[in-house]
């Protein structure tokens, strides 16, 4: 992938995570990944509407997943997708927890594991640092 693509999408995001909203300064150890929305298994591209910037731990869980099982309702459900639906449409955040607000946000929230005790805990740690924003 060409460098000024890469960085397009970075800059674009704001250097965030587009599914959790965590900042590449917050995570020292990886990383963000260019993540393909649709996979290019499932005939995904290169382009920046089918980008975004994930997290090591949100593209580790989405993998080549195009959608999940909602878990209020066991109905499947596709994924957000950062190049087409509003974040705090679908998600809110709540102390230390990241809400699913409608089934796409719920549905991604569990296939992601975004509210998983380790990413609680980080999230916790950030903001005794203030550094949550």
């Amino acid at each position: 992938m060409k460098r000024s693509l890469v960085e397009l999408v970075r800059k674009r995001a704001g250097y965030r995570c587009e599914y959790c909203r965590l900042h590449q300064s917050q995570d020292r150890f990886h990383h963000f990944h260019i993540e393909h929305i649709v996979a290019r298994k499932h005939r995904g591209i290169d382009d920046p509407a089918n980008l975004a910037l994930a997290c090591h731990q949100c593209n580790l869980h989405k993998g080549s997943n195009l959608s999940g099982i909602d878990p209020d309702t066991n109905r499947l459900v596709r994924l957000f997708n950062p190049r087409g639906d509003s974040w705090h449409e679908h998600f809110s955040i709540r102390g230390f927890h990241i809400a699913g607000l409608t089934p796409i946000g719920r549905t991604t929230a569990w296939v992601l594991q975004i509210n998983s005790e380790d990413r609680i805990e980080l999230r916790r740690v950030l903001r005794e640092l203030d550094e949550l924003e």
